[in-house]
């Protein structure tokens, strides 16, 4: 976890937007910007070299050939994290940057303020996407499920077949209530269950039950961060987090 004083790359066109963005996340923000720059051909060397935490890029377009950065910063460096500023609210577009590995996506409606609370967000361990964008990703997830290991999860971690069934559950973001509606099982039931899962895991809430599982039951053509990714946009879609 990165800490409040987190490192920020920025990149820009407009060199009007940087210095003011430069000055609201340093006098406001508490931040240290390390670097500040156009969109030029090597930056990403100047951008790894400074040893940046955080990347802000504004109005990226990933289906854009001339727009190879974020491939790039993640070859070069998969601790850097990626916020993108000044974004259209395009479904398309938005899918692709997540999967991509951007942590942040904020519209150009977005006031000063709300970038800085993004980029803190995201300094923390957080993904900031826009909650009408959400319902995309989690299809897109949902598209390519397969079938949970019932039998590896059994003999790894111990879990019931009620308790193996509601983990892809928990992975889509649903509540007790909604996982409950969907068995035809009281919202208590499923609460009990969860809470005994969480013990026999061994973890605090089910955020960290997505994490601890993501390697074995990781849907085809997902990476485990994308799945744990997704569920985390499920949560800040909602403004839920169940501990049980």
């Amino acid at each position: 976890m990165l800490s409040n004083g987190a490192s920020v790359f920025l990149v820009t066109a407009n060199r009007l937007l940087r210095e003011t963005l430069a000055r609201v996340l340093t006098k406001k923000g508490g931040l240290k910007v390390c670097g500040a720059s156009a969109c030029l051909p090597n930056i990403s060397d100047s951008i790894v070299e400074s040893g940046a935490e955080i990347l802000v890029l504004d109005a990226i377009n990933p289906n854009q050939p001339d727009c190879g950065l974020i491939t790039e910063i993640r070859r070069r460096s998969a601790l850097i994290k990626l916020v993108l500023i000044d974004m259209e609210e395009d479904a398309e577009v938005f899918l692709e940057c997540a999967r991509a590995g951007v942590l942040g996506y904020l519209l150009k409606d977005a006031s000063a303020n709300d970038v800085l609370s993004g980029i803190r967000s995201v300094s923390q361990g957080h993904a900031v996407y826009p909650p009408q964008l959400c319902l995309p990703l989690l299809r897109a997830v949902s598209r390519q499920s397969v079938p949970f290991p019932s039998a590896r999860i059994k003999f790894e971690l111990g879990l019931t077949r009620r308790q193996q069934q509601l983990v892809p559950m928990i992975a889509e973001g649903l509540t007790n209530k909604e996982i409950a509606s969907r068995l035809n099982l009281s919202e208590q039931t499923i609460k009990n269950h969860v809470h005994h899962m969480l013990r026999r895991v061994g973890v605090k809430n089910r955020l960290e039950v997505i994490d601890a599982m993501r390697d074995t039951f990781a849907p085809r053509g997902i990476s485990p961060h994308e799945l744990t990714q997704g569920y985390k946009v499920a949560l800040s879609g909602r403004h839920i987090l169940e501990t049980h």
